[in-house]
């Protein structure tokens, strides 16, 4: 029987989520500093703050491995 550390696991799908965050982020980080795409990229990169806020409680929250991997698919989709 294969007996699964959920705290490891937990932390295997908080490095997944800050791997897609930082993806998400790269094309913002450069449009953030172009004066007439600031704002903008400033929004978006809200929204994406969020999106990951709301991910990163659920990670903490998960009373399983089945909902981390859940979570763990839902980054695999765009």
């Amino acid at each position: 029987m294969i007996t699964v550390n959920l705290t490891k696991a937990k932390a295997i799908t908080h490095d997944a989520r800050r791997t897609a965050r930082a993806a998400e982020f790269a094309p913002l980080d450069v449009k953030a500093t172009i004066p007439s795409e600031a704002v903008a990229a400033e929004a978006a990169r809200a929204a994406i703050r969020a999106k990951y806020a709301e991910m990163q409680t659920a990670v903490d929250a998960a009373a399983d491995v089945a909902a981390l991997k859940t979570i763990i698919t839902s980054l695999e989709t765009p």
